[in-house]
This record gives C-alpha cells, structure tokens and sequence, in this order.
C-alpha cells in the first residue's frame, strides 16, 4: 500500500505498447486505487528516465508520486524510446497526440484512473502537453505543469542558437541546459543515462514555438496551469508573468521560480522539492473536481 512506500522504493516498470502499429515505451509506477494518474513528458534529447534517473531514487518524480497516492506514467514521448525508428513519419501533431493517449489507454488498460489526468512537461514536452490540453480525448483533464520553456530565449541562449547550424545542435547548448554544475548531483550532470536522439521533427516545433504554436495553444487550454521557472534557467528568460498570460481560458494559472535550481529541474539537487510542489498542485486540482 502507498502508506508503507519510501522514496527508495524502486517498482517502476518498463513498458512497450503497440498503438496503431508503433510501440510506444514508457517507465510507469502504478498504485492500487489512485488518487489520479499523471503523465510525465520529456524535454528533447531525453527519455523517460529523465523522471527516474537510475541511482537517484530521492529525485524520481514516479517514487514521489507514487508515495502519495498517484499513478505515474513517464513517456517516451513520439519518436523516442520503442518509437524512435519511427520519428521520421511523426511530423503530424495530431499523430503525436494520438499516439500519446493510445500510450496511455493501453498502458493502463482496466486499472484505476483515480479523479483523472495530470500531465506534467519538461521544455521540448510543452509542446504535446498542451497539444493534449487541447485534446482531451475522452479523460478527465484536471490540470498541466510546464517547465523549462518560455516565450524569449535568454540573452546567452540567444547568442549561441543564432550562431547555430540547421539540424545540429549549437556548440555551448549543452553547457547552459546544465548550468551551474553545482546544483546537480554527480552523475547526473549532461544527462549520459537518459539521453535520446531527437526526432527531425523537433526541429519544426522548435522554430515556429515562442511567436505561433505556444500562445495558440494555451489559448486553448481550460484547466488550471502551473507553471515552474528555476531561477538558474539560461536558456529562457524569466517572464512568467507573460507566460500565465496567455492562459486566457483556465480558471487558474499559478506560476513559481524554483531556487538553487537549473533548466533540468526533476534531475537537479532540488527535484525532490519540485516534485513535491508540483505533486501538492496535483492533489489541489483532484480536491477541485470533487467540490
């Protein structure tokens, strides 16, 4: 039972599903009657083991989730993981979104669902999170986390993608998604244990995000939004307040700077603080839907 989990309890499972003939992977950690189920997606250049990083179980988004009570199922988003061979046919945001919630229908099969769907996204992730949002496909939505993403590149950031090559990735970008080093634990700094070869497509969704796709689709979106900042973050500029509003439709948007923390929060010395607000933010949108 959850009451007896400890944040080294290690019971997260592998699993490959296939929808509509492409075999989606995800890491999920399930709990018997949850409160919900959240759906955790990665930033590019990852996998899902970037919410379960081996050898780290205090800062595993599914260990803390699942010690509370949730349900949590860290995907490989569209083009990672199982359905990497596949990412060249995946340019279709609609086909992205359709794998996501087939991912989920099958992965969950018959199991408990709880008060419904929390998806939670790390940068590149934003983008299918609010795709999602957007969708709804027959769940419950009870609300987003989004995180590392923006609408303006910091100034360093700024420098070094206008200096950058079509299809590669710019010389430095790696040094400022894991800047400063100190507030990551050794071993985990540059991400060697979760990375993935990103999908071509990443290229278009990045190019057209902060000026067309991001403020069209959190338009869209009807439930409450939290959004997270860290206060080391160089590749985006600290504009919360301009991001929470381009939520025009959710009844509540709460936004929040995370201290001693780097772009890649849920891998970071301070991810079990995160998690644990983010997971707080969770229980707040179950505890809504029941009022």
């Amino acid at each position: 039972m959850t009451d007896s989990m400890t944040l080294d309890d290690d019971r997260a499972v592998r699993c490959v599903v296939d929808v509509d003939g492409v075999p989606m992977s995800a890491l999920v950690r399930d709990v018997a009657d949850p409160r919900a189920v959240i759906v955790a997606l990665h930033g590019g250049g990852a996998t899902a083991r970037y919410f379960h990083h081996p050898g780290q179980p205090r800062s595993s988004l599914l260990n803390a989730g699942a010690a509370l009570g949730f349900t949590v199922v860290a995907l490989d988003r569209p083009g990672y993981g199982g359905s990497g061979p596949d990412g060249a046919h995946l340019a279709s945001p609609r086909r992205r979104t359709e794998l996501a919630y087939g991912a989920l229908e099958r992965l969950l099969g018959t199991g408990g669902r709880g008060a419904g769907l929390f998806v939670l996204a790390h940068s590149a992730g934003c983008e299918l999170a609010l795709r999602m949002a957007g969708d709804g496909h027959g769940w419950n939505l009870l609300g987003l986390e989004l995180s590392g993403t923006g609408l303006r590149y910091h100034p360093l950031a700024e420098d070094i993608l206008g200096n950058g090559e079509p299809g590669k990735r710019p010389s430095g970008l790696r040094s400022l998604l894991w800047h400063p080093p100190r507030l990551y634990p050794g071993g985990v700094a540059l991400g060697l244990r979760f990375a993935g070869a990103s999908p071509g497509y990443e290229g278009e969704v990045v190019a057209h995000w902060t000026e067309r796709d991001f403020p069209a689709l959190a338009a869209r979106v009807r439930v409450p939004v939290h959004f997270t900042v860290a206060d080391h973050e160089v590749i985006w500029r600290n504009d919360a307040g301009a991001v929470a509003a381009l939520f025009t439709a959710s009844p509540r948007v709460v936004t929040h700077e995370m201290t001693e923390s780097g772009h890649n929060l849920s891998v970071g010395r301070s991810a079990l603080a995160y998690h644990l607000r983010i997971l707080s933010f969770v229980e707040e949108c179950v505890l809504a839907g029941q009022g």
